[in-house]
This record gives structure tokens, C-alpha cells and sequence, in this order.
């Protein structure tokens, strides 16, 4: 049999598509790549007699032990495809089949993961800075706050008869001196 070394490149996207080559399907099962490409043009009439389209032939490269490459033709299948194949294997076959689409499709889930989330450290850091910008705003003292002494001047009255209007909009006191929240805050 044929050895034919299996690289990540060879599980290409087509069309937005994942794909896998024959040759990749013959390295997984066990088979001879002659007898996968065998299966293939048998039941590619009717596949293209249901689905109106034809497998994507086309060839790779091989290097060859003495140093030379040759040329050999392969099919680039969908999973859908693959899987439509891999019916005329043995049970083990399919298995392996399946289970390296799955391991392919959980490679492509983490890969767009990691384009759209920073990692876990980036997070850590991100967290990190908010919650210290928000302790160091937390510390400073507001430049445009008022107390409520400060207030009740502007209005001239003491601080206790702006409290009881305060009060009387609903105002409420807190375990740690006075806070108010008007009707409709939360």
C-alpha cells in the first residue's frame, strides 16, 4: 500500500467549505488510494444523478522516496460527501471516517474561537484594569459633587429642612449616613 503522509493543509476550505481528499480518506481507513478512488467513480453516477453535481477532481503532489514527486489524482470531498463514500466501508472504516470529521470540526470551532475571543489572559487583564480604573475613581473625590450642606445653602436652609424635603420626595437615609434616591431610581 501506498504511504501517503496526512498534513492539516490537506483538510482545505472550498467555498467556505471544510473538505477532505481521497488520499486522506485511503491514510485514514486503511485502504489502498487506488481501490478509494475506485469507490468513488462508482457512485459518483448516482450522486450526480440525486445532488446534479459531480465529486471536485483533482491532484496533489507527491514526493516520491527517491527524492522525485509525481503527480496523483484525488477527489476533494465534502463531509457530506465523505460520509455518502464511506457507506461502501467496513464499519471500523466509517468509524474512523467520523471521528476524524468530528476531530476536524472541533479543530475549526476553536480556531474561529480564537479569532473572536482574546485569550483567557487578555480577559484577566482587560478585568483587571476596569475593576482598578473603578477603585482609583472610587477614591478620588468628585470635583463636581455638592453635599448636602452645600446644597441646602443655595436654597438658604439648613441642612435638617432640605433633608425632610428630601424626605418628603422619597428620599431614604443609609447604614452609613444619607443617601438619596428620587421615586423612579433604582
Amino acid at each position: 500500500m501506498e504511504t501517503i503522509a496526512l498534513y492539516d493543509n490537506e483538510n482545505m476550505m472550498h467555498n467556505n467549505v471544510q473538505t477532505m481528499t481521497s488520499l486522506e480518506i485511503a491514510e485514514l481507513t486503511g485502504k489502498q488510494h487506488f481501490h478509494v478512488m475506485e469507490a468513488i467513480r462508482k457512485m459518483e453516477p448516482a450522486w450526480k444523478k440525486v445532488c446534479k453535481s459531480n465529486f471536485r477532481l483533482t491532484s496533489r503532489t507527491i514526493v516520491q522516496p527517491n527524492g522525485g514527486t509525481r503527480e496523483v489524482p484525488c477527489y476533494v470531498l465534502t463531509k457530506t460527501e465523505c460520509l455518502y463514500i464511506a457507506t461502501k466501508f467496513n464499519d471500523e472504516a466509517r468509524a474512523k471516517l467520523v471521528l476524524r470529521w468530528q476531530q476536524l470540526e472541533l479543530a475549526e470551532l476553536e480556531r474561529r474561537q480564537q479569532l473572536c475571543l482574546p485569550s483567557p489572559q487578555k480577559i484577566l487583564a482587560l478585568a483587571d484594569e476596569i475593576i482598578g480604573e473603578g477603585l482609583r475613581m472610587l477614591n478620588e473625590s468628585a470635583e463636581d459633587t455638592l453635599t448636602a450642606t452645600q446644597v441646602a445653602k443655595t436654597f438658604n436652609m439648613t441642612v435638617w429642612d432640605f433633608n425632610a424635603v428630601l424626605t418628603s420626595l422619597g428620599g431614604r437615609t443609609s447604614g452609613r449616613g444619607i443617601s438619596w434616591r428620587l421615586r423612579g431610581e433604582k
